[in-house]
């Protein structure tokens, strides 16, 4: 079932699940938010990538306003709560300043593969060692999602967006799974690298062959 939701374009990936928080000076996102805000209701954050405003985007609920300022400007915290796709995009809605959509509500196929899960954990593991980032596997839950780790294996935002539009988990798990399978070796062999670098111009030990 179609709906309007005001719309807060930027040139980011959120994910569902994601807290992000932000710094609204824009009047007409100023105004977005606070109308938002007084009455509960959601906005819609879609990426703004090289072609212009995404077809797919986020929801978002703001969680609070943590700061007002002089001039009208907010922060505030927002958290992702599903994505949607925008049947007809408005530049202006009806008397606003800021744009909006006629939106559809995606709906999440949580068909998690356990054993490509398995082998992405093992792969983020030996990435997040080789980085020096061991808090970042500590920190994983043993439930995560695919939303929870895609900002944190290196994708670039085109791959992000790609997540982002992916309809069911078992499609996230390939793509990040793809990814680290060529990622991680590359990690591994430059850090292998660094290390021979380190050696070179020491004074070494060696034991000369016996031939």
């Amino acid at each position: 079932m179609s709906r309007i939701l005001p719309l807060f374009p930027l040139n980011i990936v959120v994910f569902p699940g994601e807290k992000l928080n932000l710094h609204i000076f824009e009047p007409r996102y100023k105004e977005l938010i606070t109308e938002c805000a007084k009455t509960n209701a959601t906005f819609g954050i879609p990426p703004f990538l090289t072609a212009g405003v995404s077809a797919v985007g986020t929801e978002m609920q703001i969680l609070s306003i943590e700061k007002e300022y002089g001039g009208g400007e907010l922060d505030i915290k927002t958290k992702g709560i599903g994505t949607f796709r925008i049947d007809e995009l408005y530049q202006q809605l009806p008397d606003k300043e800021y744009a909006g959509g006629k939106i559809t509500d995606i709906e999440n196929i949580d068909d998690e593969d356990i054993i490509i899960k398995n082998r992405i954990t093992e792969l983020l593991y030996q990435l997040y060692e080789t980085l020096g980032l061991a808090k970042l596997y500590t920190d994983l839950s043993q439930d995560y999602k695919i939303f929870d780790i895609a900002h944190h294996v290196g994708l670039t935002t085109d791959q992000e967006f790609e997540i982002l539009v992916a309809e069911s988990e078992s499609t996230r798990q390939e793509i990040v799974l793809e990814h680290l399978l060529k990622v991680v070796p590359v990690v591994l062999e430059t850090e292998k690298l660094k290390e021979r670098v380190k050696l070179n111009g020491h004074f070494k030990n060696l034991s000369p062959p016996n031939f």
